[in-house]
């Protein structure tokens, strides 16, 4: 089994087992097309979340969009 990741989550440390975006996302269970994500002040595009690979002390900003009415 993989060696968990220490990463920033929108400015609290998280332990991670996820490699990639898309995994991420998968183990915080988000709904990709209601998230935003930038990697190390880089706004990520959605296209590239499962190539972008995640790295120990990488700092990760996650807004999760809510619709309503």
């Amino acid at each position: 089994m993989s060696e968990a990741l220490m990463i920033h989550l929108n400015g609290e440390e998280y332990s991670t087992k996820a490699r990639s975006l898309t995994e991420l996302v998968r183990e915080l269970a988000l709904e990709e097309r209601m998230i935003a994500m930038e990697r190390n002040l880089e706004v990520v595009p959605k296209s590239q979340y499962a190539s972008t690979l995640l790295k120990n002390s990488d700092r990760i900003e996650l807004v999760h969009m809510i619709g309503g009415g």
